[in-house]
């Protein structure tokens, strides 16, 4: 299987770090906000990996006026 890149803006879910990077948002604070909503829509785990799912957590961050 080949490793190929994907652009940010066309991937389904991102890792911490590229949500980070794309969201301008600190990576101890999404880890923050990933432990308070384990259940949440937005979040996909796959063993002990997380991933964000980058369109319903765009929808949550334009709802938000503050994080």
């Amino acid at each position: 299987m080949k490793n190929v890149d994907i652009p940010v803006l066309e991937k389904y879910t991102l890792t911490i770090e590229e949500a980070s990077a794309y969201f301008r948002i600190g990576e101890k604070k999404l880890r923050r906000l990933v432990d308070e909503h384990r259940n949440a829509s937005w979040l996909i785990t796959n063993g002990n990996r997380i991933q964000i799912k980058r369109k319903q957590f765009e929808k949550i961050i334009d709802e938000l006026e503050e994080i």
